[in-house]
């Protein structure tokens, strides 16, 4: 039984005890990106470009990485470097490159509320490679949980918190810019697109994680090669702007860093656990966002934010009380 099933028979209580701090870092991690992103605006906006901080936060994944290897903190296998066996993560690479930039392709066709309802819809794809992919099946139980999350995501992105200073409905930054709710036909595709490309970048990467005997950070080496060329091309290409470092502060540092141990975290989740532990593990995110955005931007908890957390409550219940 893997890690991702609950009960993790012969694991010493030191190694599970290692597996939930691990799982709590990320959950914590996965909280504060939004706030400490909130904490780097210079007048209302991100002083820096995305893509620069996508790019550094792949760079730092690789150079650590690296640094394990070569300390040794994990043992480099024995023979010949399996560099044909890298070969596949060229498509992970590719995958999770296309899925960060629908993101900001997606907001040219839908209001920002509508996206981050909508983009719930993921769990649902996820789940089901992760049934086609891997072929497990998942109990009546199990389904209903992964129901219930996507209902939480729902929930928390409809009204979960609000700015005391503004009387609209719905997040703080939807309510600022009072944009209508809408969604076009070419966004609802790319949406639907979106879901498909996120739910099967983490089970194929899954996938090829667990069937490969190569140590954890080899693989994850493999993997951060091709994102960072992948990020320098589309950095590249982005066209004229501020400069790779230009408006970063402490405040940006920290969300690369704290990004990127996540992604090695998340790595670990992948082969060790499950996709779908890291569905859970995204979702759970969502009570540490809004308890650091109420104590760091003063936003106020909502009525539908302790709906949510319930709900989130209900389905770790279901899903993992079964076994």
């Amino acid at each position: 039984m893997s890690v991702e099933e609950g009960g993790m028979p012969g694991l010493g209580r030191p190694r599970q005890a290692r597996w939930t701090l691990m799982l709590l870092l990320s959950t914590a991690m996965y909280g504060a990106h939004a706030p400490l992103l909130a904490l780097c605006h210079v007048d209302g906006r991100v002083p820096f470009r995305p893509s620069s901080a996508v790019l550094l936060t792949e760079l730092t994944k690789l150079l650590l990485c690296a640094f394990s290897l070569l300390v040794g903190w994990q043992a480099w296998p024995r023979g010949a470097p399996p560099w044909r066996q890298a070969a596949p993560f060229a498509l992970s690479a590719l995958l999770y490159g296309a899925n960060n930039n629908l993101v900001i392709y997606l907001q040219r066709y839908m209001d920002p509320s509508t996206y981050q309802v909508l983009s719930n819809l993921k769990i649902g794809s996820t789940a089901l490679f992760y049934c086609l992919c891997l072929r497990h099946r998942l109990s009546a139980r199990q389904g209903l949980a992964l129901l219930l999350l996507m209902a939480a995501g729902a929930c928390y992105a409809a009204g979960g918190l609000q700015d005391p200073g503004n009387t609209l409905p719905g997040p703080p930054a939807a309510a600022a810019s009072s944009m209508p709710l809408h969604i076009t036909p070419l966004g609802l595709l790319l949406l639907i697109l979106y879901c498909l490309i996120s739910g099967l970048s983490s089970v194929y990467t899954e996938l090829l994680m667990k069937r490969q005997r190569l140590p954890l950070a080899l693989q994850n080496l493999f993997l951060y090669t091709f994102g960072v060329l992948l990020n320098l091309g589309l950095h590249a290409g982005g066209g004229p702007g501020p400069g790779l470092l230009e408006g970063f502060s402490g405040w940006a540092a920290l969300v690369v860093l704290s990004q990127a141990l996540n992604g090695l975290l998340m790595s670990a989740v992948m082969k060790h656990g499950s996709s779908i532990t890291r569905l859970f593990v995204v979702s759970c995110s969502l009570v540490v966002n809004a308890m650091l955005s109420a104590a760091l931007l003063r936003l106020q908890l909502t009525a539908t934010f302790f709906l949510a957390t319930l709900l989130i409550g209900l389905a770790v219940r279901l899903y993992y009380g079964s076994h």
